[in-house]
């Protein structure tokens, strides 16, 4: 009778095996693990099927939210229980459950069945917090600071570059504030909610809290600012505790002096605010907030701009500020000052310090002139002999500061200035990148210290390290000797999704080359460098974002961009190019349409690779007014205004557009815009606004063909590669023209030798149109080369980042992303990952598999995190067989496109199969699984 039992146990185990092999995981809430600081009244839920099995769907779940963790683990929503719902989402599923709390933790997990009789079993728990949505939920916090400044001498909007003399002080202090509190209970959770403008630092008991990077991020400060959420419960002890913050200036205050700057303004002194929630094992909860009852001083930081650099003197530190029992008494009593209209909490990732990199070589330069001080423009700033200078060379170029270790005596200063380039003379060149930047650092003089910038950042390679020598050098003068140099690369934390890898390494460094651009300028905001400008320019965001999301989960920073340009907007509907708008640029430098019209694109976008159909709903207002201004420009349905396709290759140095007419790029991203938001209408069911927008789109198609297609010889404007390109992708052609006007883009790069002429604009359009209608043969020829502007040519060139023109000029930005559109062909074309065109491709439920294997390259594989699972394209030549490896997460489903002959055979998984032939390609339909499929 035992063994009996024992076989039939074991001739189960392969059905249990199966029943168990359906797993959820990856449990989110608004795109986010386990996150703290949720507004939401009604959040997004989201997880992922995981099974090794074929072509599974889900086809109900079970989600259980509870007040604590006990509760979740009997079983019992008490929050909320959805029941059995009879549904295949996996994502964007609405929380609609018991009202929400402030402050409180919500704990949720969840069970579904597929479409083979599976159940799962329940996921891990996860949990969420909520926020501080209101003022109340503040419970009375106060904003406070060290000093108030002035309302007349508040600069808002800044001032693009020094403006005159007369605008205020030249400096502020840099505050430590704190505030003692006693802890006489055990401790269930500590959460503090603070934000402290510009930047703030936070400690508590003496230990740094977090691992953020210039926290909060970056907004309109006029009308919004951001607060963060840490648990610091580990940080809290039974008895005395004590909280320190330190503020630095970012935006908020940018000091006029000797020093860079790109923009110069005040929208006060720095400030903080701030609510530390404890709670207690026996259920009570107490608050510590912000208010006159802390104390502030100056701190040991003396100077930071977000342009010019930092300056910390080491003697002024007082050693115990932000520990329990430290003697505050010569210390004054905070003041509290006016606050920020809006306090949201920070949706999209911090920054945090990631790479770190040592020199590659070190050179001491010897004696001679600081920096740059003999080209910077302003008067103020003085030369000086420098004793010694020496150059550090990290081999990248990349955003983030430097850290030293230092030995010397008491008051010895160390100047530091970052670069990306040099002179000829083999120092460092600030002249593209904003100068003079730099950090001095005065010593204790107690043995080896270690310090690095908290409120500034740059982009650089080079670290010219002045009135110091390097380790192990001769020192007849004494100086400091640096025993230590690192630079420390600093980006938005969002997590990286995808990789790209083939045969061919100029493609590879290529990649390597955009990508430092791109993570060089996620910061809080997209931005264009970060040095010289560190400003947010719209187009990028939806130009160059494909290629972003196909590598990070762009999801909240792309929403954060969108609150962005909510703040931005203008009672007119305007929406700037740059958001937020710390400074009106005026003209085409804030008016143009290819660049506001992210307002109207990267929601769409988001929706598309996210499923995220709120964020349209948030963002259509938005769009309303936009479209309603750009209208009012419009002469005749025609756009003439704004940058065109800027930084184009052309006969001048890159700028405004030289091959491409006034007007085309703007009015076809007009016409992309109203098919967007026609769509997006239909979605929110708002038919009447649909029809509206689709006839104007009409009109518009009918102007534009007229004022710049010539039927004869199937050209628009100066048939430059732009032209035709963004013409045809924004769909304004007729389709009896689009053959001819395709023959034409491939023409023109014929005819130049396969050289490429499109700018920041154009060749995004370029690319998605070859690669659309299959010629990524032609793509491949304009990027496999060095000889001429283009990728391989920086490269040749140096460049380890991508550069603000194609040329790599060493007069503008060397670490720019608005050029880096080729990566997004890396993984859509050359690995051939992509979403189809129609309704059922959002988030990737349905995929598109279509490599194309051209030039030299004889493999190519990526692979994508979709909010879906794991997407995986991964092919080689194998003399006359073509291999692919295909995965496809669980809730998806594939159409897989091969290269093949109609006489050639098809194998999936070591069996033959029959394939539909289609654009001369063999087409597969499959589900979730991985797939081993063989073309001879």
């Amino acid at each position: 009778m035992k063994i009996n039992k024992i076989i039939i146990l074991f001739l189960l185990l392969p059905f249990v095996a199966l029943a168990q092999d359906l797993k959820v995981g990856k449990l989110q809430c608004e795109y986010k693990s386990d996150p703290q600081g949720i507004e939401e009244a009604s959040p997004k839920l989201s997880w992922q099927l995981q099974s090794t099995g074929h072509n599974i769907i889900q086809t109900s779940y079970r989600v259980l939210v509870a007040s604590n963790k006990t509760l979740l683990d009997q079983n019992k929503g008490d929050v909320w229980d959805s029941k059995k719902v009879s549904s295949s989402a996996s994502i964007q599923v609405g929380y609609a459950g018991k009202p929400l709390a402030s402050a409180r933790t919500y704990y949720w997990k969840v069970m579904v069945w597929d479409n083979q009789q599976h159940t799962s079993a329940w996921s891990k728990p996860a949990h969420w917090q909520m926020g501080l949505p209101s003022k109340a939920d503040w419970k009375g916090a106060q904003w406070i600071a060290y000093d108030r400044l002035p309302d007349s001498s508040k600069i808002t909007p800044l001032i693009h570059l020094r403006g005159p003399k007369k605008l205020g002080p030249a400096n502020d202090v840099l505050p430590l504030l704190r505030k003692e509190f006693k802890v006489t209970k055990a401790v269930k959770r500590a959460t503090i909610y603070i934000s402290g403008l510009g930047h703030f630092e936070l400690s508590i008991n003496g230990q740094k809290t977090g691992d953020h990077f210039l926290d909060p991020g970056w907004t309109g400060y006029d009308k919004q600012a951001l607060y963060v959420p840490f648990d610091v419960t580990d940080q809290i002890k039974q008895g005395s505790n004590a909280i320190g913050v330190m503020l630095g200036n970012g935006f908020y205050f940018i000091p006029r002096d000797a020093r860079y700057r790109k923009l110069t303004g005040a929208y006060g002194y720095p400030k903080m605010i701030c609510r530390l929630v404890t709670e207690y094992t026996d259920g009570t909860t107490d608050n510590v907030i912000s208010d006159q009852s802390w104390t502030t001083a100056p701190g040991p930081i003396t100077y930071t701009s977000i342009y010019g650099g930092e300056d910390y003197n080491a003697n002024l530190e007082q050693p115990g500020w932000d520990k329990p029992g430290f003697n505050d008494a010569r210390w004054k009593k905070a003041m509290v000052v006016e606050g920020v209209p809006q306090l949201d909490a920070q949706i999209a990732e911090p920054l945090k310090v990631f790479e770190q990199f040592a020199p590659k070589t070190v050179k001491e330069l010897g004696p001679g002139v600081t920096g740059q001080a003999t080209k910077s423009k302003d008067p103020t700033f003085k030369p000086k002999m420098m004793t010694n200078r020496v150059l550090y060379d990290f081999g990248q170029n990349l955003s983030g500061i430097v850290r030293i270790t230092v030995k010397g005596k008491r008051g010895d200063t160390v100047r530091i200035y970052p670069a990306e380039l040099l002179t000829k003379e083999g120092t460092i060149d600030q002249k593209g990148s904003g100068n003079p930047h730099y950090y001095d650092y005065i010593l204790k003089g107690t043995g080896e210290e270690t310090w690095q910038p908290r409120f500034t950042y740059y982009g650089f390679r080079y670290a010219q390290v002045e009135n110091a020598v390097s380790s192990g050098s001769a020192n007849p003068h004494q100086l400091p000797v640096i025993t230590a140099i690192k630079s420390l690369h600093t980006r938005n934390a969002s997590a990286i999704v995808g990789n790209f890898s083939c045969s061919n390494e100029l493609f590879n460094r290529t990649f390597k080359l955009i990508d430092w651009a791109i993570k060089s300028n996620m910061a809080s905001v997209f931005t264009d460098c970060p040095h010289r400008e560190k400003l947010g320019w719209l187009e990028e965001a939806h130009l160059v974002g494909g290629s972003i999301r196909y590598i990070y989960d762009i999801a909240n920073l792309s929403r954060k961009c969108i609150n962005d340009m909510q703040v931005a907007q203008t009672p007119e509907g305007l929406v700037p190019e740059i958001a937020p708008e710390f400074t009106n640029f005026g003209g085409i430098f804030r008016d143009s349409p290819e660049w506001g019209s992210n307002s109207i694109i990267l929601p769409w976008y988001v929706y598309q690779w996210y499923g995220d159909k709120k964020v349209l709903a948030d963002s259509y207002p938005m769009m309303e007014r936009y479209l309603i201004y750009l209208n009012g420009m419009a002469k005749d349905n025609i756009l003439s205004q704004g940058l065109g396709d800027w930084f184009d290759i052309g006969p001048k140095s890159p700028g405004l557009s030289q091959n491409t007419p006034q007007g085309i790029t703007a009015t076809a991203i007009y016409y992309y815009d109203l098919q967007i938001i026609a769509q997006i209408a239909r979605l929110l069911g708002k038919s009447a606004d649909a029809v509206r927008y689709e006839k104007l789109a009409g009109e518009v198609k009918t102007s534009f063909n007229k004022s710049f297609f010539d039927a004869s010889t199937k050209q628009y404007g100066t048939g430059s590669q732009t032209a035709n390109a963004i013409a045809m992708y924004c769909g304004l052609l007729d389709a009896k023209d689009k053959a001819a006007v395709l023959d034409n883009i491939v023409k023109d790069i014929r005819t130049r030798n396969n050289a490429l002429t499109a700018g920041d604009i154009g060749y995004r359009y370029l690319l998605r149109v070859l690669d659309d209608n299959g010629r990524s043969d032609v793509i491949f020829e304009m990027n496999n080369r060095s000889d001429v502007p283009g990728y391989g040519y920086q490269l040749a060139k140096g460049a380890t980042a991508l550069t603000e023109s194609w040329q790599a000029l060493p007069g503008v930005s060397n670490n720019h992303l608005m050029l880096g559109h080729l990566m997004e062909w890396f993984y859509s074309g050359l690995a051939g990952i992509k979403q189809p065109d129609d309704a059922t491709g959002i988030g990737f439920r349905h995929i598109e598999i279509r490599p194309e294997p051209v030039g030299d390259v004889t493999f190519a594989k990526a692979s994508y995190n979709s909010p879906y699972g794991m997407i995986s394209s991964d092919w080689k030549k194998e003399g006359k067989k073509f291999v692919l490896d295909v995965e496809i997460p669980a809730n998806a489903r594939a159409s897989v496109h091969l290269p093949a002959n109609k006489g050639d055979k098809v194998q999936m998984n070591g069996k033959p199969v029959a394939a539909a032939w289609k654009d001369g390609k063999a087409e597969l339909k499959v589900g979730s699984g991985r797939y081993h499929l063989v073309v001879e």
